[in-house]
């Protein structure tokens, strides 16, 4: 046993080499731009950039846990930046980041409302006041839009097309019976995915106030009866979207059962949450609630790029450490503009604002020192 007294140092110093590089390819790998939650319960999922007031971009994301509930109360001490692969240092204070609820920015969501007979009743009575309640409870410059599941030839008819008058909305909800023979959930909810596409532009505006993200709500039993579209190709198209559109669903009527599971399966696909109200109709307060606290619970990261004007993209990666000091910090990546955006008087009088918030470094590095980072050109094949 004598060779193990000599190599045990040395194989102590390999087990904590590996596990220190086990965790720094965890902070490396874990985003991958999936929004799975890591092994400490928690992820990001970045949605969308702007760079209409360069040389300030704002990086629109969505933090959940394992419950899919979003990570409360972040600073700039949670939240890592790296452009083009160097790391912002957080002490020079060139980045911040703000939850949307207070911001003037707007949301859009798609209420998809079963009108099945089966439905009939209490539960109809009950679903329809979940949403106006969720009406009732969206910011004033949010803004709604009303699908009705029905026998119409396509299985589903447009209420309201996205408003923001309460009243207006409200007036189409007083209308809905529940006289469907079937249910076509999943057409509908593919035309919701399609008006919610239609509601959310490009990576870039001149405009300073623009809708940011668009979800679904939906509301019924979860059946589906012969639908023109399969589940699968369903699942499909939610997977493949550019601009992830969370679907959340409150399941009505009985006991938990093959219909609520295909609501399940829509809203974790789509990184939604799913609510049993069954005929527990005191619960719906209480979900409406937390479903509006998800929405207004996204963050935006604003940070002063230094890349010059070159109509290019470039990379940024946006990491969260939660809690501060664990560790284990987890990414997503994106791409951002530096252009030069148009001199409205509205841009002008954004740029000031967040130019105060986020002045300009004069002669200062604005980036962490890696004293292990290669530094310089690299030699030449064949030259030392």
């Amino acid at each position: 046993m004598k060779w193990w007294k000599k190599l045990r140092p040395i194989a102590e110093e390999l087990i904590i080499l590996a596990l220190v590089f086990a965790a720094v390819l965890v902070a490396n790998i874990g985003h991958a731009g999936t929004a799975v939650a890591g092994s400490q319960g928690y992820g990001l999922k970045i949605f969308r950039v702007e760079s209409g007031l360069y040389p300030f971009v704002q990086v629109y994301m969505r933090t959940f846990d394992q419950e899919m509930n979003p990570l409360v109360n972040l600073n700039v001490l949670n939240i890592g930046v790296m452009v083009e692969g160097r790391a912002y240092d957080p002490r020079k204070k060139q980045y911040l980041i703000q939850p949307l609820r207070g911001r003037e920015e707007a949301t859009r969501s798609v209420l998809v409302l079963d009108t099945n007979k089966v439905l009939k009743g209490a539960d109809f009575e009950a679903m329809v006041r979940a949403a106006a309640r969720f009406i009732d409870a969206k910011r004033p410059q949010d803004q709604v839009a009303l699908i009705a599941l029905d026998n119409s030839g396509e299985g589903y008819t447009v209420l309201s097309n996205f408003d923001r008058e309460p009243s207006i909305l409200g007036r189409r909800l007083a209308d809905l019976q529940p006289r469907g023979d079937k249910t076509r959930l999943y057409d509908g909810v593919a035309a919701a995915m399609q008006m919610a596409a239609s509601a959310v532009g490009g990576d870039s505006s001149s405009e300073v106030e623009y809708i940011v993200s668009t979800s679904i709500v939906v509301l019924g039993s979860g059946r589906d009866d012969d639908s023109a579209i399969t589940r699968s190709d369903l699942m499909t198209r939610i997977s493949s979207l550019k601009i992830p559109t969370p679907i959340y669903s409150l399941g009505f009527t009985g006991a938990e059962g093959k219909d609520q599971r295909n609501l399940q399966a829509l809203s974790k696909n789509s990184f939604g949450k799913y609510y049993v109200i069954g005929t527990a109709h005191e619960a719906i307060t209480r979900s409406i609630e937390d479903i509006q606290h998800v929405m207004q619970s996204d963050y935006v990261l604003t940070f002063r790029a230094y890349i010059p004007v070159d109509g290019g993209r470039h990379n940024v990666k946006v990491g969260v450490e939660y809690p501060t000091g664990s560790g284990i910090m987890y990414y997503d990546a994106a791409a951002f503009e530096a252009i030069e955006p148009p001199t409205f008087p509205r841009i002008l009088e954004a740029q000031q604002k967040i130019d105060k918030a986020i002045p300009a470094l004069k002669d200062e590095e604005l980036y962490l020192k890696n004293p292990f980072a290669p530094v310089g050109t690299p030699p030449a094949p064949g030259k030392h």
